[in-house]
């Protein structure tokens, strides 16, 4: 295990995260929310560090990001476990199976200069670390951006965004571009379906925009849960306060993980949600798993 990065100490060996959000105070031999960060002895410490469960040659569209680099492929990262808990994970598999036993967390071992040397070797022009949530494998992600920077490689979060702004601006002079998950425009639905909030997620849109880094967003449309004209038109307009240039991708739901009886996403919805980021004025709105 690897010292993470962005905590401080409590009294009783205790300890205050400080990457995510959620902000974990976390006691003596316990885990966070994310279930790969442990108190060992009063010290944080992160158990993925450089184990990969996931490493792929993708087109960058795959992310998706279509205005960065399009036609280039990226090399994607991820290693176990995530800060959400949402009930329609797409890489539930990964994302939703650490448990808090170091020896189930999986992976293979690797290196950043394993990572950016096998990106290069790949013909790739960027390294995404994507398929869980970046922010919990961060410091193995700040260690490899780096390397890749110096590359000439560009670096690329697929996110949901909840990260706090110290872990922002850590990463910011490695991060190039990024595609936050906007999930939904009610803090209600965060809480119960992902088991976290809104506004942290709507304030780390925002600062990417004020420091320049490239970002696209996606909103996965669930039925019954977040397919409202007037939610989709509330997500429309936000983006649109802040750069109608900024490309909405919105995302079909299909049946998964704990929805698995739900029904997919219907096409006049998907067709509903273009035309309402049409009408606030963007000027790229996607539809993804149509």
């Amino acid at each position: 295990m690897k010292e993470a990065m962005l905590y401080r100490r409590l009294e009783e060996n205790a300890v205050r995260c400080s990457l995510c959000a959620h902000r974990c105070r976390i006691p003596e031999d316990g885990w966070g929310f994310c279930s790969v960060r442990r108190n060992r002895e009063g010290r944080l410490y992160t158990a993925v560090y450089g184990r990969l469960i996931a490493s792929h040659v993708d087109p960058i569209e795959k992310k998706p990001l279509y205005h960065f680099l399009s036609g280039s492929l990226t090399y994607s990262i991820a290693t176990m476990g995530c800060n959400f808990r949402c009930g329609f994970c797409q890489n539930w598999q990964i994302s939703q199976a650490a448990g808090k036993e170091e020896e189930i967390l999986g992976g293979r071992r690797a290196s950043p200069d394993e990572v950016v040397r096998a990106a290069r070797q790949a013909s790739c022009r960027s390294i995404a670390y994507t398929y869980t949530e970046p922010t919990i494998f961060f410091e193995f992600a700040y260690d490899t951006a780096r390397k890749a920077a110096g590359e000439g490689l560009k670096n690329l979060f697929i996110t949901n965004g909840y990260m706090t702004a110290k872990a922002l601006q850590l990463i910011r002079p490695c991060l190039d571009a990024a595609n936050v998950d906007l999930k939904s425009f009610r803090d209600e639905y965060y809480r119960r379906v992902c088991g976290a909030r809104l506004r942290p997620v709507l304030d780390t849109i925002r600062r990417m925009k004020e420091k320049g880094i490239w970002v696209e967003i996606t909103t996965l449309v669930v039925p019954g849960e977040n397919d409202s004209r007037e939610e989709l038109e509330d997500i429309a307009r936000f983006i649109a306060g802040l750069d109608r240039g900024i490309p909405w991708h919105v995302s079909r739901f299909f049946p998964m993980y704990q929805y698995d009886d739900a029904s997919p996403t219907p096409e006049r919805t998907m067709r509903m949600a273009q035309e309402i980021g049409r009408e606030a004025g963007l000027e790229h709105v996607h539809l993804g798993n149509l």
